[in-house]
Protein backbone atom coordinates (compact mmCIF):
# COMPACT_ATOMS: atom_id res chain seq x y z
CA UNK A 1 0.00 0.00 0.00
CA UNK A 2 2.82 2.36 0.75
CA UNK A 3 4.62 2.19 -2.53
CA UNK A 4 1.19 2.89 -4.33
CA UNK A 5 0.26 5.34 -2.13
CA UNK A 6 3.68 7.26 -2.36
CA UNK A 7 3.11 6.25 -6.68
CA UNK A 8 0.30 8.53 -7.04
CA UNK A 9 0.14 11.58 -4.46
CA UNK A 10 1.13 13.81 -6.62
CA UNK A 11 0.88 17.29 -4.93
CA UNK A 12 -0.01 20.71 -6.77
CA UNK A 13 3.24 22.25 -7.65
CA UNK A 14 4.46 21.85 -11.21
CA UNK A 15 6.64 24.73 -13.13
CA UNK A 16 4.86 26.78 -15.94
CA UNK A 17 4.97 25.28 -19.22
CA UNK A 18 6.16 29.01 -19.80
CA UNK A 19 9.30 28.44 -17.54
CA UNK A 20 12.14 29.73 -18.90
CA UNK A 21 15.09 27.13 -20.54
CA UNK A 22 18.12 28.05 -22.01
CA UNK A 23 21.07 26.30 -24.22
CA UNK A 24 24.51 28.77 -24.65
CA UNK A 25 27.86 28.34 -25.00
CA UNK A 26 28.17 28.28 -21.49
CA UNK A 27 25.61 25.17 -21.15
CA UNK A 28 21.94 24.33 -20.79
CA UNK A 29 19.95 25.49 -18.13
CA UNK A 30 16.33 24.10 -17.40
CA UNK A 31 13.42 24.71 -14.97
CA UNK A 32 12.72 21.27 -12.75
CA UNK A 33 9.29 21.31 -12.02
CA UNK A 34 9.54 23.08 -8.98
CA UNK A 35 11.11 26.26 -10.43
CA UNK A 36 14.91 24.90 -9.52
CA UNK A 37 17.71 25.98 -12.03
CA UNK A 38 19.34 22.51 -13.46
CA UNK A 39 22.15 23.17 -15.23
CA UNK A 40 25.06 21.26 -17.14
CA UNK A 41 27.94 22.52 -19.04
CA UNK A 42 27.48 19.99 -21.64
CA UNK A 43 24.52 17.56 -22.29
CA UNK A 44 24.33 14.63 -19.91
CA UNK A 45 25.91 11.42 -21.40
CA UNK A 46 25.43 9.64 -17.63
CA UNK A 47 22.24 9.78 -16.55
CA UNK A 48 20.56 8.05 -13.29
CA UNK A 49 16.75 8.00 -12.95
CA UNK A 50 14.81 7.36 -9.63
CA UNK A 51 11.34 6.36 -10.28
CA UNK A 52 9.63 4.58 -12.88
CA UNK A 53 7.79 7.91 -14.65
CA UNK A 54 10.90 9.65 -14.63
CA UNK A 55 12.86 6.47 -16.67
CA UNK A 56 9.90 6.73 -19.25
CA UNK A 57 9.93 10.67 -19.75
CA UNK A 58 13.75 10.08 -20.34
CA UNK A 59 13.50 7.14 -22.85
CA UNK A 60 10.43 9.34 -24.42
CA UNK A 61 12.47 12.16 -24.60
CA UNK A 62 15.26 10.22 -26.43
CA UNK A 63 17.63 10.02 -23.58
CA UNK A 64 17.45 6.48 -23.22
CA UNK A 65 21.09 5.38 -24.66
CA UNK A 66 22.20 7.76 -21.77
CA UNK A 67 20.40 5.92 -18.85
CA UNK A 68 22.59 4.45 -16.83
CA UNK A 69 21.09 3.30 -13.61
CA UNK A 70 16.84 2.73 -13.07
CA UNK A 71 15.06 2.41 -9.57
CA UNK A 72 12.90 -0.44 -8.83
CA UNK A 73 10.40 -1.06 -10.61
CA UNK A 74 11.22 0.39 -13.84
CA UNK A 75 9.75 -1.73 -16.18
CA UNK A 76 9.12 -0.01 -19.30
CA UNK A 77 10.36 0.57 -21.77
CA UNK A 78 11.48 -3.03 -21.86
CA UNK A 79 14.95 -1.65 -22.61
CA UNK A 80 14.84 -0.13 -19.08
CA UNK A 81 14.97 -3.49 -17.56
CA UNK A 82 18.42 -3.87 -18.97
CA UNK A 83 19.72 -1.20 -17.03
CA UNK A 84 21.72 -1.09 -14.03
CA UNK A 85 19.01 -0.70 -10.76
CA UNK A 86 19.67 1.66 -7.67
CA UNK A 87 17.23 0.51 -5.59
CA UNK A 88 14.17 1.58 -4.05
CA UNK A 89 12.61 4.10 -4.96
CA UNK A 90 11.99 5.85 -1.25
CA UNK A 91 15.29 4.51 0.00
CA UNK A 92 17.50 4.38 -3.30
CA UNK A 93 21.63 3.05 -2.96
CA UNK A 94 23.46 6.37 -3.39
CA UNK A 95 26.85 4.21 -3.26
CA UNK A 96 25.75 2.29 -6.39
CA UNK A 97 24.64 5.77 -7.49
CA UNK A 98 28.20 6.97 -7.38
CA UNK A 99 29.96 4.08 -8.97
CA UNK A 100 28.15 4.81 -11.71
CA UNK A 101 29.74 8.09 -11.93
CA UNK A 102 26.36 10.13 -13.26
CA UNK A 103 26.42 13.95 -14.73
CA UNK A 104 22.43 14.20 -13.96
CA UNK A 105 20.21 12.76 -11.43
CA UNK A 106 16.51 12.65 -12.52
CA UNK A 107 14.47 12.22 -9.15
CA UNK A 108 10.73 12.20 -8.14
CA UNK A 109 9.99 14.92 -5.39
CA UNK A 110 7.43 13.22 -3.68
CA UNK A 111 8.49 9.61 -4.08
CA UNK A 112 12.50 9.73 -3.26
CA UNK A 113 13.81 11.00 0.46
CA UNK A 114 14.36 14.63 0.42
CA UNK A 115 17.50 13.87 2.46
CA UNK A 116 18.89 11.15 -0.65
CA UNK A 117 18.26 13.89 -3.08
CA UNK A 118 19.96 16.49 -0.82
CA UNK A 119 22.86 14.12 -0.18
CA UNK A 120 23.27 13.58 -3.82
CA UNK A 121 23.58 17.72 -4.63
CA UNK A 122 26.28 17.66 -1.71
CA UNK A 123 28.30 15.32 -4.13
CA UNK A 124 28.05 17.97 -6.46
CA UNK A 125 25.54 16.10 -9.01
CA UNK A 126 22.75 18.22 -10.65
CA UNK A 127 19.39 17.53 -9.34
CA UNK A 128 15.90 17.53 -11.87
CA UNK A 129 13.37 17.03 -9.58
CA UNK A 130 10.23 16.02 -11.45
CA UNK A 131 6.38 16.03 -10.20
CA UNK A 132 3.93 16.48 -13.40
CA UNK A 133 0.45 17.29 -11.68
CA UNK A 134 -0.96 17.61 -15.36
CA UNK A 135 -1.02 17.22 -19.10
CA UNK A 136 0.77 20.48 -19.83
CA UNK A 137 3.61 19.02 -17.48
CA UNK A 138 4.37 15.79 -18.80
CA UNK A 139 4.56 17.80 -22.40
CA UNK A 140 7.11 20.15 -21.03
CA UNK A 141 8.98 17.57 -19.03
CA UNK A 142 9.98 15.89 -22.14
CA UNK A 143 11.22 18.47 -23.49
CA UNK A 144 13.76 20.01 -20.81
CA UNK A 145 14.77 16.52 -20.29
CA UNK A 146 15.48 16.27 -23.93
CA UNK A 147 17.51 19.97 -23.77
CA UNK A 148 19.45 18.48 -20.73
CA UNK A 149 20.34 15.15 -22.97
CA UNK A 150 20.76 16.97 -26.15
CA UNK A 151 18.14 15.40 -28.05
CA UNK A 152 15.63 18.07 -28.50
CA UNK A 153 14.40 16.99 -31.84
CA UNK A 154 13.62 13.80 -30.30
CA UNK A 155 11.91 15.70 -27.30
CA UNK A 156 10.00 18.16 -29.55
CA UNK A 157 8.80 15.52 -31.65
CA UNK A 158 7.76 13.74 -28.49
CA UNK A 159 5.71 16.41 -26.96
CA UNK A 160 4.32 17.73 -29.98
CA UNK A 161 2.79 14.31 -30.51
CA UNK A 162 1.63 14.23 -26.64
CA UNK A 163 -0.08 17.44 -27.19
CA UNK A 164 -1.78 16.51 -30.21
CA UNK A 165 -3.10 13.40 -29.05
CA UNK A 166 -4.11 15.32 -25.81
CA UNK A 167 -5.91 17.70 -27.96
CA UNK A 168 -7.49 15.10 -29.91
CA UNK A 169 -8.85 13.27 -26.65
CA UNK A 170 -10.32 16.20 -25.37
CA UNK A 171 -11.65 17.37 -28.61
CA UNK A 172 -13.44 13.84 -29.05
CA UNK A 173 -14.84 13.77 -25.33
CA UNK A 174 -15.63 17.49 -24.10
CA UNK A 175 -19.62 17.09 -24.97
CA UNK A 176 -19.91 14.01 -23.37
CA UNK A 177 -22.82 13.15 -20.81
CA UNK A 178 -21.63 13.66 -17.22
CA UNK A 179 -20.77 10.31 -15.36
CA UNK A 180 -20.14 10.66 -11.64
CA UNK A 181 -17.07 8.27 -10.55
CA UNK A 182 -15.67 6.98 -7.39
CA UNK A 183 -12.38 5.97 -7.61
CA UNK A 184 -11.09 3.85 -5.12
CA UNK A 185 -7.39 3.44 -3.92
CA UNK A 186 -7.83 0.87 -1.38
CA UNK A 187 -10.40 -0.99 0.57
CA UNK A 188 -9.10 -1.41 4.07
CA UNK A 189 -9.46 1.66 5.16
CA UNK A 190 -11.38 3.28 2.19
CA UNK A 191 -9.29 5.57 0.36
CA UNK A 192 -9.87 7.80 -3.01
CA UNK A 193 -8.70 10.84 -4.20
CA UNK A 194 -9.59 14.13 -4.31
CA UNK A 195 -10.09 16.73 -7.49
CA UNK A 196 -6.76 18.12 -7.17
CA UNK A 197 -4.79 14.76 -8.78
CA UNK A 198 -3.83 13.71 -12.13
CA UNK A 199 -6.52 10.87 -12.26
CA UNK A 200 -9.26 13.58 -11.30
CA UNK A 201 -7.72 14.99 -14.47
CA UNK A 202 -8.26 12.41 -16.88
CA UNK A 203 -11.80 11.56 -15.10
CA UNK A 204 -12.73 15.70 -16.48
CA UNK A 205 -10.60 15.13 -19.87
CA UNK A 206 -13.35 12.06 -20.23
CA UNK A 207 -16.85 13.64 -19.01
CA UNK A 208 -16.00 12.13 -15.98
CA UNK A 209 -17.14 13.86 -11.88
CA UNK A 210 -14.88 12.67 -9.10
CA UNK A 211 -18.29 12.35 -6.06
CA UNK A 212 -14.91 13.12 -3.65
CA UNK A 213 -13.40 15.85 -5.60
CA UNK A 214 -14.02 18.92 -2.65
CA UNK A 215 -12.53 16.92 -0.34
CA UNK A 216 -9.70 18.96 0.96
CA UNK A 217 -7.21 16.09 1.32
CA UNK A 218 -4.97 14.40 -1.44
CA UNK A 219 -5.92 11.28 -0.98
CA UNK A 220 -8.43 11.61 1.54
CA UNK A 221 -10.50 8.51 4.25
CA UNK A 222 -14.19 8.26 2.70
CA UNK A 223 -17.04 5.85 4.62
CA UNK A 224 -18.74 3.63 3.20
CA UNK A 225 -21.88 5.24 3.72
CA UNK A 226 -20.90 8.18 2.12
CA UNK A 227 -19.83 6.33 -1.16
CA UNK A 228 -23.19 4.60 -1.02
CA UNK A 229 -25.37 7.98 -0.53
CA UNK A 230 -23.43 9.04 -3.56
CA UNK A 231 -24.61 6.31 -5.74
CA UNK A 232 -21.95 6.87 -8.52
CA UNK A 233 -22.23 5.89 -12.23
CA UNK A 234 -19.52 3.88 -12.28
CA UNK A 235 -16.35 2.61 -9.80
CA UNK A 236 -12.70 2.27 -10.74
CA UNK A 237 -10.22 1.08 -9.25
CA UNK A 238 -6.41 0.13 -9.97
CA UNK A 239 -5.35 -3.15 -11.57
CA UNK A 240 -2.42 -4.00 -9.40
CA UNK A 241 -4.32 -3.55 -5.78
CA UNK A 242 -3.65 -6.59 -4.18
CA UNK A 243 -6.92 -6.52 -2.00
CA UNK A 244 -9.47 -6.56 -5.04
CA UNK A 245 -11.55 -3.84 -4.16
CA UNK A 246 -14.32 -3.88 -6.32
CA UNK A 247 -15.64 -7.52 -4.99
CA UNK A 248 -17.01 -5.69 -1.98
CA UNK A 249 -19.53 -3.45 -3.62
CA UNK A 250 -20.95 -6.32 -5.65
CA UNK A 251 -23.22 -6.64 -2.27
CA UNK A 252 -24.48 -3.81 -2.36
CA UNK A 253 -27.02 -4.34 -5.51
CA UNK A 254 -29.20 -1.21 -5.84
CA UNK A 255 -26.26 0.79 -5.81
CA UNK A 256 -25.99 2.23 -9.85
CA UNK A 257 -22.81 0.90 -10.76
CA UNK A 258 -23.39 -2.52 -9.11
CA UNK A 259 -26.37 -2.83 -10.51
CA UNK A 260 -25.61 -1.88 -13.77
CA UNK A 261 -21.78 -3.60 -13.85
CA UNK A 262 -20.34 -0.21 -14.38
CA UNK A 263 -17.27 -1.91 -11.80
CA UNK A 264 -14.10 -1.66 -14.14
CA UNK A 265 -10.12 -1.94 -13.33
CA UNK A 266 -7.52 0.22 -15.13
CA UNK A 267 -4.10 -0.38 -15.98
CA UNK A 268 -2.51 1.10 -12.77
CA UNK A 269 1.13 1.79 -14.39
CA UNK A 270 -0.73 4.03 -17.00
CA UNK A 271 -3.04 5.97 -14.98
CA UNK A 272 -0.63 5.86 -11.86
CA UNK A 273 2.81 7.18 -13.31
CA UNK A 274 2.73 10.70 -14.55
CA UNK A 275 4.57 10.07 -18.24
CA UNK A 276 3.72 9.57 -21.56
CA UNK A 277 1.24 6.95 -20.97
CA UNK A 278 -1.20 8.42 -19.24
CA UNK A 279 -3.03 9.36 -22.42
CA UNK A 280 -3.31 5.50 -22.98
CA UNK A 281 -4.70 5.64 -19.07
CA UNK A 282 -7.09 8.36 -20.78
CA UNK A 283 -8.28 6.45 -23.54
CA UNK A 284 -9.48 3.38 -21.36
CA UNK A 285 -11.20 5.28 -18.72
CA UNK A 286 -12.84 7.41 -21.22
CA UNK A 287 -14.13 3.91 -23.22
CA UNK A 288 -15.11 2.47 -19.74
CA UNK A 289 -17.22 6.38 -19.14
CA UNK A 290 -18.71 5.64 -22.83
CA UNK A 291 -19.90 1.98 -21.77
CA UNK A 292 -21.55 4.06 -18.70
CA UNK A 293 -23.49 6.32 -21.19
CA UNK A 294 -24.26 3.18 -23.52
CA UNK A 295 -26.00 1.12 -20.70
CA UNK A 296 -27.83 4.66 -19.08
CA UNK A 297 -29.07 4.99 -22.58
CA UNK A 298 -29.89 2.02 -23.25
CA UNK A 299 -31.99 1.67 -19.50
CA UNK A 300 -33.81 4.88 -19.88
CA UNK A 301 -34.84 4.21 -23.60
CA UNK A 302 -39.12 2.70 -23.57
CA UNK A 303 -39.50 -0.53 -24.18
CA UNK A 304 -40.92 -1.94 -27.25
CA UNK A 305 -43.60 -3.55 -25.47
CA UNK A 306 -44.64 -0.48 -23.85
CA UNK A 307 -45.78 1.37 -26.45
CA UNK A 308 -49.21 0.95 -27.19
CA UNK A 309 -50.13 -0.17 -31.23
CA UNK A 310 -51.80 3.02 -33.38
CA UNK A 311 -55.64 2.74 -33.79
Amino acid sequence: MRRWLAATLIPLFCVSSAATNIASATGITVKDDYGNDVHLERPARRIVSLSPHTTELLYAAGAGPYVVGVSHYSNYPSEALQVASVGRISAVDIEKILTLKPDLIVAWHSGNAAAQLQKLRSFGLPVFESQPADYATIATSLERLAMLSGTESKGSKAAADFRARWQALTRTYRDRQPVSVFYQIWGQPLMTLNGRHMVSTVLRTCGGSNIFAELPQLAPHVSLEAVIAADPDAILAPDDAKDHPLDDWRRFGKMKAVSANTLFTVNADWLNRPGPRILDATEQVCEFLDQVRTKRSAKSAPSPLSTKPAR
